[in-house]
């Protein structure tokens, strides 16, 4: 294994310099610049205030600021590991909905269970494959703007899981042991089973043996009463750390829990579901993966707090699911690139004759309390289930070939698509988070792009008055454009100012000090109210990404711009009149057809 590791050095722990902590003068600066849109000016004024007690030379700023730079010479990351914990560890909400985002792929063409294990076989033989390009550091080092990236996340991807606790969870990393996990935890129908795939002599299983085990495990897991253990881990996560203590008091569960956690990875053999309208489908095969689709469905085969779940249908459809504290987006984006290349090639391998053993099921000894416990759960993971809104649409019309002919980001142009449409909706802009990676520094993880900027603003209350011009109004789009732009070159460049702020807010705390008074402000707590929270899915391929809203009265925007259509996905809660997953896609397609009116104009 020290082999391996030595050899993992030069990709993973590459020349990719410290994150720096920036300026405090000008993340303030930028904050306030941020608020501009968002509040009325006498609210604006109040703040400012705030903001220049808060830096004057020598004061808390600057003492909080120095703690910050200490930091960041002792550590790794000044951030990442602060950030983790904060955002995602300490978190009570369940994982489901809230935090674990979910990947819909293009359905295969099958429709039977015989083909799915086919398809299942050559998943897992694909994702065998990527694993062992990590483990001989044959992953190509990842640039950005011709800047290398941290490579570090990748092997984090296999052997890992969270851990419920009390007051914060935690993440154990099994794949880093001397005797690595051999195992892949494979569900169906509830029942969890142990499936080796790996040979006596190292080697990995091949396609035909895979799938011989696989159907051993299908002939193993026909329908019965067992209960769905799988349903506890979408609970609130101080209910389901209770739960999970209780659980592994038992010898035989502490057992199976450990061999899930510790597994490679899980893949999850859905039963069918009912078939619904062509439209409908993108959407409801998104939910599928995202949590299953209730307690009746197939919820009962996930381990939420796992890194790394593929889901994979009778019905061709399939995708994966990722817990987010452990793992993010451009590196599973990297892994299933190789999965839809690995899957294009046939593999003719002929499977050695050796007998393989029996995949172990795990079993659990339930009592009246844990029984009590799922009963809760199944009721509380349908409830979150009929509260999300879930839409998923390919706008056809153009790609991201459009903004890039008139010398436009794609991505700034959509932001700026997003909050157009919301003003549309809701009369009024709101505050929207987009995620940046902060990979081009070591242990780096995310940043946010804030929105809207004031050039937003200035063009969206331009856009539908008649009174303006038309090229009023593109000069005014472009700057909008444009500003956007500018603030995510300053995240790329360790820049943004949320994570220095959230720092300076630790740093406070860690130092035993009050809270300062400009995090208690309203105005803080208005502009971090994301109710829009996007994301770009950075995949070469149709994939959907969906995940739910940060906050009640909010949305949830995922797309994943092509040469010529971009698929997106909305999704937001029932249980808030105000928002309609169904009625902001209506709108944002009307705003994206006006936005090429505009660039084009056909008459």
């Amino acid at each position: 294994t020290d082999a391996v590791s030595l050899k993992q050095e030069p990709c993973f722990f590459s020349s990719v310099p410290s994150q720096p902590v920036p300026p405090l003068a000008q993340t303030l600066q930028n904050y306030l610049r941020a608020l501009e849109p968002l509040l009325p000016p006498e609210e604006l004024n109040h703040t400012r205030r705030m903001v220049h007690e808060f830096s004057r030379p020598g004061g808390l700023g600057a003492q909080l600021q120095e703690g910050l730079e200490r930091r960041a010479r002792h550590t790794k990351n000044w951030i990442s590991d602060r950030w983790v914990q904060w955002a995602f560890l300490e978190s009570r909400q369940p994982l489901p909905v809230h935090s674990n985002p979910a990947i819909s792929l293009p359905r295969r063409d099958y429709n039977d269970w015989r083909s799915q294990l086919v398809f299942a076989s050559k998943l897992i033989a694909a994702v065998l494959d990527f694993k062992a390009k990590i483990n001989t550091g044959q992953i190509p080092m990842e640039y950005m703007r011709g800047k290398p990236l941290c490579m570090e996340l990748y092997p984090l991807l296999f052997s890992s899981c969270r851990i419920p606790g009390p007051k914060h969870d935690s993440i154990a990393h099994y794949g880093r042991s001397r005797r690595s996990p051999t195992h892949i935890t494979v569900v169906r129908n509830y029942q969890f089973f142990q499936l080796e795939v790996y040979n006596s002599d190292g080697s990995q299983l091949t396609e035909g043996q895979i799938h011989s085990q696989l159907m051993r495990i299908r002939s193993q897991s026909w329908k019965t009463d067992k209960e769905p253990m799988g349903i506890l881990t979408s609970e609130h996560r101080h209910t389901w750390g209770e739960a999970y203590n209780r659980l592994l008091r038992d010898k035989l569960n502490k057992e199976s829990v450990r061999l899930i956690e510790t597994g490679l990875f899980s893949l999850c053999l859905d039963s069918p579901v009912m078939r619904i309208s062509d439209e409908k489908y993108a959407s409801r095969k998104a939910a599928q993966i995202l949590h299953g689709g209730g307690t009746f469905s197939n919820s009962g085969n996930r381990w939420f707090d796992k890194t790394l779940q593929f889901v994979v249908g009778e019905d061709g459809s399939w995708g994966l699911l990722y817990e987010a504290a452990t793992i993010e987006g451009p590196p599973i984006a990297t892994l299933l690139h190789h999965i839809l290349q690995y899957c294009d090639n046939p593999n003719p391998q002929r499977a050695p004759l050796i007998p393989l053993p029996m995949p172990k099921k795990l079993y659990f000894n339930i009592d009246r309390e844990i029984k009590r416990d799922i009963e809760l759960a199944k009721q509380n993971l349908d409830i979150l289930i009929n509260d999300l809104d879930v839409n998923v649409f390919n706008f056809k019309r153009f790609g991201k070939d459009l903004p890039k002919k008139y010398n436009m980001s794609p991505n700034s142009f959509i932001q700026v698509a997003l909050q157009l449409a919301y003003y549309k909706v809701h009369n009024e802009v709101c505050p929207a988070c987009d995620i940046a990676s902060q990979r081009m520094f070591r242990g780096g993880r995310t940043e946010y792009i804030r929105s809207p900027t004031s050039q937003t603003l200035m063009f969206i209350l331009a856009f539908d008055d008649p009174s303006v011009s038309r090229e009023a109004k593109l000069q005014l789009f472009r700057e909008a454009v444009d500003a956007y732009t500018a603030l995510t070159d300053l995240a790329l460049n360790g820049h943004g100012i949320d994570r220095h702020l959230l720092g300076l807010k630790l740093q406070a705390i860690e130092e035993g000090m009050s809270i300062p008074k400009i995090f208690m402000d309203t105005a803080y707590g208005l502009a971090t109210h994301w109710k829009l929270r996007t994301g770009q899915v950075p995949a070469n391929t149709d994939s959907v990404m969906c995940f739910g809203p940060l906050v009640p009265d909010g949305y949830a925007i995922c797309y994943n711009p092509q040469a010529d259509h971009v698929h997106f996905s909305i999704t937001a809660f029932n249980c808030c009149e105000e928002t309609n997953a169904e009625t902001l896609a209506h709108t944002l397609k009307d705003t994206l057809c006006q936005l090429q009116e505009l660039l084009q104009p056909t008459v």
